[in-house]
């Protein structure tokens, strides 16, 4: 439970609210796919095109500014789901969604302009840091962190209670490297919006989890529904998006995916339920981190390879290039779809793996998740084994 937001006495839910969360989902994505042409049009209206340059992948230019129509439907989303009974309590007791709400439309807005006009890093770095500073001023932040040492009475590590600096600052620092994250890996058709679908229905899955296991407390109900409307925004972009594509989403979308994934996760990680824990307790006091570093994998691998590979060239770590995971798989000689699908598997086994450790056997888990990763790597590296 988030320590600075005590369980209200009339706090108890009657039940899993399962169907209200994917009926939010399903007409976050109608709107989002319906909003999609519109914003298409007005994207080719006022100039904001992705003209072909040398490490884009697309050999005619496309429209972008997608990430309107995503953020558009996530307010309808959370429109509808404020005016459900049961999904009201996630906007009752928290200003979790809101700071989103808020926080999503100035990351849309920088990337927008970004869209239009190309800003430079250092002004879309401002942006995006100002936009994870709503999220801590209104509320959404890490309260507790476990750290492996300092334990007594046979439990495995300790928990750090963080002050409102400390917990805004981890807060601040993961929302701004999932935004660009999620940025540096949106280089092929329907690559980012693929992930972000995978990574939140993973965290909405794992938010579903502490709801059931808290009895319906309402505080865990607001990191579900920004996962769930997260969700519905990717699937209602992605047939527009998938190759070939009609319109990218841009920053603007790109960058609200970073947000929300971090905003759910870390919206998640005050909910647990933090007691006293011994050795075999440990995955539930690190499920929070687990799902966030899975999540993350994929796009911050490639981000900090692009970092170091940047930095040894004597080039700024902004600078492009055409030599991302997603470039790689096309070098070796998989198509675009085939490139985009097997990262998606990747995503999905590392997200999807890192949740069931929290929910089944760990030792099945583990050996599932050897098993996912030893077909995907096989699968990925089929094109060159065939060369050779």
């Amino acid at each position: 439970m988030n320590p600075a937001n005590p369980l209200p006495a009339t706090a108890i839910g009657e039940g899993l609210p399962v169907r209200e969360y994917l009926l939010v989902a399903l007409i976050t994505a109608a709107l989002t796919y319906l909003l999609t042409g519109p914003v298409r049009l007005l994207a080719i209206r006022i100039g904001a095109v992705a003209y072909p340059r040398t490490r884009d992948v697309h050999v005619v230019p496309m429209p972008r500014m997608g990430g309107l129509a995503m953020y558009l439907g996530v307010c309808g989303g959370m429109l509808v789901a404020h005016q459900l009974p049961v999904l009201r309590r996630a906007f009752d007791y928290t200003l979790d969604p809101v700071a989103v709400l808020i926080g999503g439309g100035m990351v849309v807005i920088i990337g927008m302009l970004d869209d239009r006009f190309e800003l430079d890093s250092i002004t879309k770095l401002a942006g995006q840091t100002s936009s994870a500073g709503v999220l801590v001023l209104l509320g959404l932040q890490w309260f507790l962190f476990w750290v492996p040492w300092g334990g007594d009475n046979g439990s495995l590590g300790s928990l750090l209670s963080l002050d409102q600096n400390q917990g805004g600052l981890l807060t601040v620092l993961l929302v701004v490297t999932m935004i660009n994250a999620m940025n540096f890996v949106d280089g092929l058709d329907g690559l980012a919006a693929g992930i972000g679908l995978i990574a939140a229905i993973a965290t909405c899955a794992f938010a579903l989890n502490l709801l059931s296991e808290s009895g319906g407390d309402v505080l865990t109900y607001p990191p579900a529904l920004i996962a769930a409307t997260l969700a519905g925004a990717c699937l209602g972009f992605l047939p527009h998006n998938f190759q070939p594509a009609r319109i990218f989403m841009g920053d603007s979308g790109s960058m609200l995916i970073g947000l929300m994934l971090a905003a759910s996760s870390t919206s998640a990680s005050g909910r647990v339920s933090y007691t006293q824990f011994g050795a075999k307790d440990t995955l539930a006091l690190l499920s929070p981190l687990l799902v966030v570093a899975a999540v993350l994998f994929v796009p911050l691998l490639d981000l900090l390879m692009a970092i170091v590979r940047r930095t040894r060239r004597g080039e700024s770590p902004f600078s492009a290039d055409k030599m991302h995971l997603h470039h790689r798989l096309l070098e070796i000689g998989h198509s675009q779809r085939r490139a985009v699908l097997l990262i998606y598997l990747w995503a999905a086994v590392l997200a999807f793996g890192a949740v069931a450790l929290t929910l089944f056997d760990v030792l099945v888990v583990v050996w599932g998740i050897g098993v996912g990763l030893l077909v995907a790597l096989l699968v990925s590296a089929i094109p060159r084994l065939r060369a050779r």
